[in-house]
């Protein structure tokens, strides 16, 4: 890197934007100052780029490329390439010599690419694709071992291993290898025999200390889920004689009340009385025993007797038909090791493999070999890493000075011939195509910060048969917005060709031309005319709605109010006018009057005036209706930013990247005809207009020109010019007053009459 680099900037859109046409531009970018960055980062996802290249330089995986993995790009080329020409240069394919073989790095990529280009049957080619390198698994499936150190079951050379291998995958999942293939890494292998010798430890313990722990063999597990069926109910029975005995009172309410037998017995009850299993298992009484067979609870008499065959029979006697208290105690005491030996049972996934399968795993080398194979894919690990550089550098090569021009400076979206990595696509809406369109992940919130960009926005739902929905966000720079409402329909064309169907759902009104602008104020009259004329018909169909239901209910009630109407009606007294509305008449006779007055001789002014006066006249009220909107347009349009709209799709954009009037124009064409196209005039359904329109505008331009050629002399000043005479004087006779002139004697005053003075 050169100690003082010379940077090229040119100048688009109102920004300065830093030139990057060589291997020397971006060797020394790490000292451009990072104001002249136009973006500071941007996101990895939603953008027109390779997602995995930008994944690759996304090093800290946050989803964000920034100016720290930019630079990081550069030194990570400078280590493996001789020259970052081949970078400028692009292309999907890099030949070996641009390798740089001077570093660890670069060999390491030498030779990842002849490894490569043999297991292809490419040894002798001297150049290595992106799509050779990109297709890891049609190499590696070649490969024994690839150094990411996962064993798939193919890698075991024996039908045993393979046999292990598989075990492990199917209990404790498998990891991808690099080949695609499902296999186990060290963690999967030792978690396996860890969990084989636990369970192996558990099950010695109950061999070691049988007796105890297993007093009924093979059937204490079911002595043991017998006795845990019916526990909860024994321990209530129990509990409930002890209260009888301390308090006979409780008797009868330990027993349940005889008005819960009633309403059971006033049902269709089943075999097992269900209705009663939450009654206790025998009548309580003081210091019973609990009856095994006779007198048990409906309920319950299944599990009590599965209870007294399973359990206490083996235990305590088949002669036990019922059980004390002490019996029930010394029970649980029994089958206490058991129950304490499965609760120490290890949580294991191994079990279904069979004990005799577990100890054979442990007893053989298979754990040992799992580890050599292992090993030996690690041994590669360097070789293959170098693959994935490989793949890097090669996307790098191909995309990163791109994505360079799109970040660090504007270019492609300044260039009229190349799109923006930010634009998807094209709508085409209202006869009109928008090429800058952005992807929206919620318009809702990106609508709240791109308005501040002051364009004309569109947000639309695109959705196409078999893809996933999405949204965009259209800039409209061109035409105007009558035709363009939420729920229009249109086209979208993304970046691969595909077309999508578009709806409008929300719209951020701003100003899209002057033009527009000039006409805005004279619509909005018209549109507030149509309203106030709907509404007064709305409200005058209203009353005639009134009026005729009145008559309706007047003339349904004719018959109960004849003997009214017979009656002769009173004169109303009539009223007298009052004089202060008289007053207040006269007022506003009087200032209507002087209003039209006032108009009259304004008009009358006007139309005293020569003709070109008359129309700068007209020109002048139209701007001062018009020019207020126009004017407000004219620097909305020259404050339109891009930035907003990008910064609300998770862009750092640091320049005001300005969007002109004229890129306004090339990113939203109108629909024009084809050159040399020959249209034809003739429109059988087109409304008829009078001839004389199309006079209209000529005849007033001729007639302005001549009204003021003739107010200025133009022909007689010319002709003079020419013949070389002096200029006539045109001033009127009567804008001057002759000095010898004696001005007329004022008339002599009459004297007032008496009436006048009195």
């Amino acid at each position: 890197m050169s100690k003082k680099h010379t940077w090229r900037f040119y100048r688009a859109g109102g920004l300065d934007q830093v030139r990057l046409d060589n291997a020397d531009d971006l060797l020394n970018l790490p000292s451009l100052d990072k104001k002249l960055w136009v973006a500071l980062s941007c996101p990895v996802k939603g953008l027109e780029f390779d997602e995995k290249t930008l994944a690759m330089i996304d090093t800290d995986g946050d989803g964000r490329v920034r100016v720290p993995e930019i630079l990081g790009a550069i030194d990570f080329s400078k280590a493996r390439l001789k020259s970052l020409d081949s970078i400028v240069a692009g292309g999907d394919s890099l030949a070996l010599t641009a390798l740089n073989d001077q570093t660890p790095e670069g060999k390491a990529l030498i030779a990842a690419a002849r490894q490569i280009l043999g297991n292809l049957g490419k040894a002798d080619a001297t150049a290595v694709t992106l799509a050779e390198v990109a297709d890891t698994a049609t190499f590696l499936k070649q490969t024994k071992f690839n150094g990411d150190g996962i064993v798939p079951a193919s890698a075991a050379s024996d039908d045993a291993t393979k046999a292990v291998i598989e075990e492990i995958i199917k209990t404790h999942g498998g990891e991808t290898d690099r080949s695609g293939a499902p296999g186990v890494n060290t963690a999967k292998v030792d978690a396996f025999f860890a969990e084989l010798t636990a369970f192996d430890a558990w099950v010695k313990k109950s061999e070691s200390a049988a007796a105890e722990i297993l007093p009924l063999g093979d059937k204490t597990a079911a002595a043991s889920a017998a006795v845990k069926a019916v526990k909860a109910k024994v321990d209530d029975f129990f509990a409930r004689c002890r209260l009888a005995a301390f308090d006979s009172r409780a008797l009868t309410a330990v027993n349940r009340q005889e008005v819960e037998y009633l309403a059971i017995a006033a049902k269709d009850m089943t075999i097992t009385a269900d209705e009663v299993s939450g009654f206790p298992l025998a009548r309580v009484e003081p210091g019973k025993a609990l009856p095994l067979k006779d007198g048990v609870n409906p309920a319950w008499a299944d599990k009590i007797s599965a209870f007294q065959a399973a359990a206490v029979a083996p235990l305590l006697g088949a002669a036990t038909t019922s059980l004390t208290v002490e019996q029930w105690t010394s029970l649980g005491a029994k089958l206490a090791a058991y129950d304490a030996w499965v609760g120490a049972k290890p949580a294991t996934k191994i079990e279904g493999l069979g004990l005799d399968r577990i100890r054979a795993l442990l007893a053989g080398p298979t754990k040992a070999t799992l580890a050599e194979l292992i090993t030996q894919d690690k041994a590669v690990e360097a070789d293959f890493n170098a693959i994935g550089q490989l793949e890097k550098t090669l996307r790098l090569t191909r995309d990163f000075h791109r994505l360079l021009l799109n970040f660090v400076s504007f270019k492609d979206f300044y260039d009229p011939d190349r799109a923006a990595i930010f634009q998807v696509g094209t709508l085409f809406l209202d006869a009109r195509g928008c090429d800058l369109c952005v992807r929206v992940e919620d318009g809702g919130k990106h609508a709240s910060l791109a308005s501040l960009s002051k364009n004309y926005l569109a947000y639309c739902d695109l959705t196409r048969k078999g893809c996933e929905k999405f949204q965009i966000a259209a800039v409209f720079g061109n035409g105007d917005s009558d035709n363009l409402m939420v729920g229009r329909n249109g086209i979208f064309y993304d970046r691969k060709g595909q077309d999508w169907d578009a709806t409008i759902t929300k719209i951020i009104e701003n100003p899209i031309s002057v033009r527009q602008a000039f006409w805005a104020p004279y619509k909005k009259l018209v549109r507030l005319i149509e309203e106030q004329v709907a509404k007064r018909a709305a409200a005058a169909d209203a009353e005639a709605n009134d009026k005729i239901a009145a008559a309706a209910v007047a003339t349904a009630n004719a018959d109960k109010h004849v003997a009214a109407a017979a009656k002769p009606a009173e004169k109303p007294e009539p009223k007298k006018i009052d004089v202060g509305t008289v007053a207040a008449l006269g007022v506003a006779f009087g200032a209507i009057g002087t209003a039209f007055a006032t108009l009259g001789g304004y008009l009358t002014g006007v139309l005293d005036r020569p003709f070109w006066q008359i129309c700068l006249a007209v020109f002048g009220l139209l701007m001062l209706i018009s020019g207020p909107s126009m004017l407000i347009a004219w620097l909305k349009l020259r404050q339109r930013n891009l930035g907003p709209i990008l910064d609300a799709n998770g862009w750092a954009v640091n320049g005001r990247v300005k969007v002109p009037v004229s890129l306004g124009r090339d990113l939203t064409k109108i629909a024009e005809l084809p050159e040399g196209s020959i249209p034809t005039m003739d429109d059988k359904f087109a409304e008829p207009s009078p001839a004389w329109i199309g006079f209209v505008k000529p005849v007033l331009i001729i007639c302005f020109l001549f009204s003021l050629a003739l107010d200025f002399h133009v022909y007689q000043r010319v002709s003079a010019l020419i013949k070389g005479e002096k200029q006539p004087d045109f001033t009127p006779a009567t804008a001057t007053v002759p000095a010898t002139t004696t001005p007329p004697a004022a008339p002599a005053k009459a004297p007032a009459a008496p009436e006048a003075v009195k």
